[in-house]
């Protein structure tokens, strides 16, 4: 007998093991159990002679029929080895036709002859009204050797048994399970390894407290991890289901609350607020009254740094919301207590733009050594990667020595010859363009035995279930509130295909509103989705190619907006490039700026009241809602036009409309986790490998994920090395690998 810990190679042999570790990464039993069906064959499991086939593409399916005509096919020759056959069978007589086709199938072609009686199980795919499947799993059940033929995984579910009545009634069942499979291991594989792996498992030790099943009315352990695959009635293998999916809510929520009370152990900078330094200088000299939500959540972050234990807390709020303005006051606390601080971008764009806008909102508090200069004040240094070696050197000098204060840089902050003299504080910048490792790396450049404090920042609101796991290490601080003065921004959304037939196109229209804008002496952006023709587009998209930057310039230059002053922003442009253009917009030498998504995030430019966005349909949620940040930060209204070539009532269309229906990011924000794949919000390792939750969805999870979360910081309240809780060790390995937990935070 075996148990969930022990290696398959020692249950499924050698040669079995190598492939599931191979192609899933499964090592142990525990790791196949918990490789769930993604879905089950229903009603009628086997298609035989004569049977109605209503199917569709990608629908698992068993055919029992007989091979009424046989094709061999040479394959391409490959240089210097002999050339292979590939085999094509038609069954039956069906209409539509239904043929399968093996590949390398040189000892198949004796086997599988005209009138041999065959299972075949597969994925359906068409083909000019051909139905096909592609190197299917098979059995022969009666052929003219007489011999016992088949896939491995078939022949063995069929056992000893040799006569075709009774190989078949082994396959007649309500429902067979259908597994995440690929060329190299097929669904029918992974389900003969797993019935054999449940045949030697000894009973499970359950992982959950008995009192915890009875408050949430769940099946034991055991009872789901062998319903879920075996379990013939429905209701059965959904209680398994929920089970499970508690069981993954638990592993992720005691993976983060380990790290997070983890971290809390280590030794941080202590930093209290001082009546006499550089903070409090900054609050006077503020042009501008603090929200209520921004003293707020000061007052809890000033608290934090005053610790000796590092605080690890984001930020998270509205696009224009205040963020940057607490970070630095956080930030002079520190550097009252002598610390200094890093402010990492993601962009060079937006490092430049925070090192502009805190030197601007510090003054003489941050020109220490230059004329003007106050007593006690500190420096601002900037740091990216396009700089000249010897300005490079320069910046790398002022960090070494402490001079700076506040350091602000992209990726170039993480390089190794990046020396900081006493860092106590990380900021991140929008928190999820980095993974944990690269802010870990900027961290461990502070003094031997000190963790600086963090706050990661980002201007997507996070919907709460992304929170309590994406970010699950961290304490969340949210600022809903606007500032005062900030103008409200009208939206709208341009149907082209629609607008085409009108008398008076409202695109015409949107041409000349920018036109209006600039004559009143305000600016507007025009976004395009790629660069040029070299630049692709990403996924399958519906309807004509999108318009790229350099399309709309050519365009808007020669036609609608001929006579303004129009400027070109895109990612390829060098840093100086980039910095040059926005220097010229923000003092008002372009009146439109054509750009793609690299003025997303941080570019504040207040003339600016107009956000026409092109292809609207090839961004994201979050990601419109982000642009149209750029704009009403002024003394102006603003406009924020979406343009889309699709229709009107297509679900990209009913997007745009949401929208533009509304400037609320929270509520974009959990409409934007509805329309993602699960996938798609938590992102993917290193090797490329998903980090999935296979069961537990964050969209519609959320009081599973609450309850887990509260569970867990019980737990560690009270077991803190699960002493009397070793199974809630094996839910959350899946979650406590560095590679895998890395990248929950990068999602």
């Amino acid at each position: 007998m075996v148990a969930l810990s022990d290696k398959l190679v020692h249950v499924l042999g050698a040669k079995t093991a190598k492939k599931l570790d191979e192609h899933f990464g499964m090592v142990t039993v525990d790791d196949l159990l918990r490789h769930y069906p993604r879905k089950y064959s229903d009603g009628m499991a086997v298609r035989e002679e004569g049977a109605e086939l209503d199917m569709e593409e990608g629908q698992h399916v068993t055919f029992v029929d007989t091979i009424t005509d046989v094709d061999v096919r040479q394959m391409r020759p490959q240089p210097g080895k002999r050339p292979r056959k590939y085999l094509v069978v038609t069954l039956g007589r069906h209409n539509p036709k239904v043929t399968a086709t093996f590949f390398n199938a040189d000892w198949m072609i004796r086997e599988l002859e005209e009138g041999t009686r065959v299972m075949l199980s597969g994925e359906v795919s068409f083909f000019r009204r051909t139905m096909q499947l592609t190197h299917p799993a098979f059995l022969v059940l009666e052929s003219a050797s007489g011999r016992n033929i088949g896939t491995k995984a078939m022949k063995a579910i069929a056992g000893d048994a040799v006569d075709p009545a009774e190989m078949l009634s082994l396959f007649q069942r309500d429902f067979f399970p259908i597994y995440p499979a690929n060329a190299k291991v097929q669904s029918w594989d992974l389900y003969a390894c797993i019935r054999q792996a449940l045949d030697v498992l000894d009973p499970i030790d359950d992982p959950l407290p008995e009192s915890i099943r009875r408050q949430w009315d769940l099946c034991s352990e055991d009872e789901a991890l062998r319903g879920i695959h075996l379990a013939e009635r429905v209701e059965d293998r959904e209680r398994a289901t929920a089970r499970l999916t508690v069981d993954e809510a638990v592993g992720l929520q005691w993976a983060l609350v380990a790290r997070r009370y983890g971290a809390q152990s280590e030794t941080g900078p202590p930093a209290p607020q001082r009546a006499d330094g550089l903070r409090a200088a900054l609050e006077t000299r503020l042009p501008f009254a603090l929200t209520a939500g921004q003293v707020a959540v000061l007052d809890t972050i000033s608290g934090e740094l005053a610790e000796k234990r590092p605080m690890h807390r984001m930020l998270q709020g509205e696009v224009g919301s205040g963020k940057t303005i607490v970070s630095v006051l956080a930030m002079t606390q520190l550097v009252d207590a002598g610390y200094q601080c890093a402010l990492l971008a993601p962009t060079e764009v937006l490092a430049t733009q925070h090192a502009r806008s805190i030197r601007d909102v510090l003054g003489p508090l941050g020109q220490a050594g230059e004329l003007g200069g106050v007593e006690g004040a500190t420096r601002v240094a900037l740091l990216t990667g396009s700089m000249t070696a010897p300005q490079k050197r320069e910046v790398r000098d002022e960090i070494a020595s402490g001079a700076a204060g506040i350091v602000v840089g992209t990726h170039a902050l993480i390089q190794d010859t990046v020396d900081f003299h006493n860092l106590g504080l990380v900021v991140v910048d929008e928190q999820h363009r980095f993974g944990v490792e690269q802010r870990d790396r900027l961290r461990a450049k502070a003094s031997d035995g000190v963790t600086p404090h963090l706050l990661v920042m980002t201007a997507t609101p996070i919907p709460r279930t992304v929170a309590l796991t994406v970010y699950g290490d961290l304490e969340t601080s949210v600022l809903r509130e606007l500032p005062r003065g900030r103008q409200p921004i009208t939206s709208n959304v341009i149907f082209l295909r629609e607008d085409r037939n009108r008398t008076k196109p409202w695109i015409d229209r949107a041409w000349q509103r920018i036109r209006e804008e600039v004559e009143a002496g305000r600016q507007a952006y025009v976004v395009a989705s790629r660069i040029d023709e070299s630049d692709k587009e990403s996924g399958e998209q519906a309807g004509p190619p999108a318009k790229t930057v350099i399309e709309m310039l050519e365009y808007l230059r020669s036609g609608p907006l001929t006579g303004l002053r129009i400027g070109l922003m895109h990612g390829r442009l060098s840093g100086d490039e980039k910095d040059a253009v926005m220097t010229s917009f923000r003092g008002g030498e372009i009146d439109v700026l054509v750009c793609t998504t690299v003025i997303e995030v941080g570019v504040d430019v207040p003339n600016a009241t107009v956000m026409f966005v092109m292809d609207a349909d090839r961004f994201g949620i979050s990601q419109l809602h982000q642009l149209r940040g750029r704009i009403g930060r002024g003394q102006h209204p603003s406009l924020c036009l979406l343009a889309t070539n699709m229709s009107e009532d297509s679900r990209a269309g009913e997007r745009l409309k949401a929208v533009a229906g509304t400037l609320d990011g929270f509520e974009l924000a959990d409409l934007d986790l509805q329309e993602r794949r699960e996938g798609d919000v938590l992102g993917l390792s290193q090797s490329g490998r998903p980090i999935t939750l296979r069961l537990l969805s964050l969209a519609e999870h959320r009081e599973i994920i609450e309850a887990a979360r509260e569970f867990a910081d019980a737990l560690y309240a009270e077991d803190p090395t699960l002493v009397r809780n070793p199974g809630i060790a094996t839910l959350a390995a899946p979650f406590s690998d560095t590679d895998r937990v890395e990248y929950l935070d990068k999602a």
